[in-house]
């Protein structure tokens, strides 16, 4: 396999400017480049949530999610270039309906927190659900493959459910929302 990044420092961006796979130069200030950040720091927020203790299964989905986002970031620096399909969507799909299987029904909303690790996987789907509204702020400008955005839609939404599945492992229930609890 070749070097892909033998020099890092390049000074090319010094200007504002961003090379795209395509060889492309674009405005660090551009939608698409706002959206490739923002899924760059979803994998990031994600590669945190692996340094927890986790089970091998959410390990395992985590981990091949990861690759995803780099396939999607991919998709994203090379206009008109498909990675990503409706099998990762589907994929996410099989992995709420498997993981949300074990858990009790919701009856109130959930706050963010119990376990460290639910509360790291509550901020990932947080960080996917704003990549979730630049990418649409992207799809407004410039025509996009449906399923990045079904991605990262069917991805917040089990980030929610491995949050709850990882405060159940870890002994505790979820934290719920007690509405005007503070009002006195």
């Amino acid at each position: 396999m070749a070097n892909r990044l033998s020099k890092i420092v390049t000074r090319t961006g010094d200007d504002g400017t961003t090379g795209l796979s395509s060889g492309e130069r674009i405005g660090k200030n551009r939608s698409r480049v706002a959206a490739m950040g923002d899924v760059d720091e979803l994998n990031s927020a994600i590669g945190v949530l692996l340094c927890e203790p986790l089970t091998q299964a959410v390990r395992e989905a985590l981990t091949g999610i990861q690759h995803d986002l780099f396939d999607l970031g991919g998709e994203l620096s090379l206009p008109g270039h498909t990675l990503v399909g409706e099998t990762q969507v589907l994929r996410l799909d099989r992995l709420i309906e498997h993981f949300n299987s074990g858990l009790p029904p919701l009856r109130e909303f959930v706050l963010p927190g119990g376990t460290r690790a639910a509360a790291l996987a509550h901020v990932a789907r947080t960080v996917c659900r704003r990549a979730e509204r630049t990418l649409a702020a992207l799809g407004a400008e410039e025509s996009l493959q449906p399923q990045l955005l079904q991605y990262l839609n069917r991805l917040s939404d089990l980030l929610f459910v491995l949050a709850r599945a990882c405060n159940r492992e870890g002994g505790n229930g979820d934290v719920l929302w007690q509405q005007g609890r503070n009002r006195g």
